[in-house]
């Protein structure tokens, strides 16, 4: 997730957040130091934002490090189009253009750069996104890890579709798109080698055409997010808090692969707390929740979306609660510091 201002109206401590920490941590540093440095206010961080003097108009940037640059279902190349394209996608944007940085490190086999280049651009064009301006930069060795990958979307909000992770209501319906933990898992078994690779696929993909397909209920979606870093846990915690509203899933009807589930049984993982990179939850009124999840289920991104939960009125305000297999109910918390680092 590419974390931003809302909008422009909107002692010397030692870092210790490690690569690419998430959660509560991430959440002191942009508090503490970031946002202020920028003009910042309080108030939702969404994915991506709103152009000053140009409502229709939606910036989003963000870095990419993943380590491998290689994985099943994907690479770096790939993963940066996608990542970008759907935070974009998220504030009910369609995709305009594509700017790409590329930070190379000397020594880096040509034939890798230009695995990851031609990745890159075929994705671009699959989504009917093009690259329209980018840089190079080559550092020495150790500066960088391989190559980084800096993208930044632009895109013009679709009719009527106005969602914002601070409008989340009683009553609506959540609904996710598609099964959860591919990613974060297929990286990291890549990584270490422990030997279930083969089992795994990451779900990296553009949404930007599932967000689409819920353009005719304009005003009715009310959130849109994708959860990447801190995975499903993560995504629905942001939104509560910046909602001010009580959110409960039911265990049973979020899906989990299989191959998922192993994994993070053999790791100690909660799959909610696993990254994705191509699903979303989608917050929408009891009015849409049924129409909702038909369109969703009616595009190849999203044919195995479920309903998973709603938003109860009367709960304590940012929290976030599972309804267990056994019918017992536990606190989901916001992921504290990023378990999996590197995996986007």
């Amino acid at each position: 997730m590419t974390v931003v201002c809302p909008s422009p109206h909107h002692e010397d401590d030692v870092v210790l957040l490690g690569h690419g920490a998430g959660g509560r941590l991430t959440t002191e540093l942009l508090d503490s130091v970031v946002l202020p440095a920028f003009d910042g206010q309080s108030g939702p961080l969404e994915d991506a934002a709103l152009l000053p003097g140009h409502p229709d108009l939606v910036v989003s940037t963000d870095s990419f490090v993943v380590s491998p640059l290689f994985f099943p279902g994907g690479d770096i190349g790939s993963l940066a189009v996608h990542g970008t394209v759907n935070d974009v996608a998220m504030r009910g944007a369609r995709p305009v253009a594509l700017s790409v940085a590329l930070i190379v490190e000397e020594g880096l086999p040509l034939a890798e750069l230009r695995r990851v280049a031609v990745s890159l651009g075929e994705a671009a064009r699959a989504a009917g996104v093009p690259v329209v301006t980018g840089d190079t930069k080559v550092v020495g060795r150790g500066a960088a890890d391989r190559v980084f990958v800096n993208t930044t979307g632009v895109g013009q909000r679709l009719a009527g579709l106005r969602p914002s992770a601070a409008l989340a209501r009683p009553g609506d319906a959540v609904l996710l798109s598609g099964p959860i933990g591919l990613h974060g898992t297929t990286v990291l078994a890549t990584r270490e080698g422990l030997g279930f690779e083969s089992d795994v696929v990451s779900d990296s993909r553009p949404l930007h055409r599932l967000v689409a397909g819920l353009a005719p209920f304009g005003e009715r979606v009310h959130v849109l997010r994708d959860p990447t870093r801190g995975g499903l846990a993560a995504a629905l915690n942001e939104i509560a808090r910046d909602s001010g509203v009580a959110v409960e899933i039911e265990e049973s009807a979020v899906p989990v692969p299989e191959a998922v589930r192993s994994a993070c049984d053999l790791l100690g993982l909660d799959p909610l707390v696993v990254a994705n990179e191509g699903c979303l939850v989608a917050f929408v009124a009891p009015s849409a929740a049924e129409g909702a999840l038909a369109a969703l289920r009616g595009r190849p991104e999203g044919r195995d979306a479920v309903r998973i939960g709603e938003v109860v009125a009367g709960g304590p305000e940012g929290r976030v609660v599972l309804r267990t297999l056994v019918g017992a109910r536990r606190v989901v918390d916001m992921p504290l510091g990023e378990l999996l680092p590197r995996i986007c």
